[in-house]
């Protein structure tokens, strides 16, 4: 009788200890973050580039190319790291193909819209990525008064 006693004991502790380490193993991973506010503006800066490139704009496709570079950046540095994934960065997409029929025209109003896109982003933002933020709308509004 001692003997079943025991074991009935070591039974109910071992269920007991076990009980939350399988509610743990369980559980749902965490929602994956939402996504960047400044993927938007980098998708936004390679489109300019390549617009400015069938333009015939040189300066200006350098230029939002770098943006969209710095904003690539920081879009990959506030990404939270997944354990166990590769630790290379994400390829970086090539740029959008020229739309056909591009005028100088619809670069200064990509252009106008991209200022007006970043410029409100800007206010929205953390502070430490405010900076860049208006860095970029401010370049874009240098852009198109170089552009007109």
């Amino acid at each position: 009788m001692i003997g079943r006693t025991a074991l009935s004991r070591r039974g109910v502790l071992l269920a007991v200890a076990t009980a939350p380490l399988a509610a743990a193993c369980t559980t749902p991973p965490p929602a994956p973050p939402p996504p960047d506010p400044l993927a938007d503006l980098v998708v936004a800066a390679r489109a300019d580039a390549a617009l400015a490139t069938a333009v015939g704009a040189a300066e200006t496709a350098a230029a939002r190319s770098e943006h969209a570079a710095r904003l690539q950046a920081e879009v990959e540095r506030a990404t939270p790291r997944v354990p166990g994934a590769s630790s290379s960065p994400a390829p970086t997409p090539s740029a959008a193909p020229p739309p056909a029929g591009a005028t100088r025209e619809a670069l200064v109003a990509a252009l106008q819209a991209a200022r007006k896109q970043a410029g409100d982003l800007a206010v929205t933002v953390p502070a430490h990525r405010a900076g860049l933020v208006a860095a970029v709308s401010a370049g874009c509004a240098s852009l198109v008064e170089a552009l007109s």
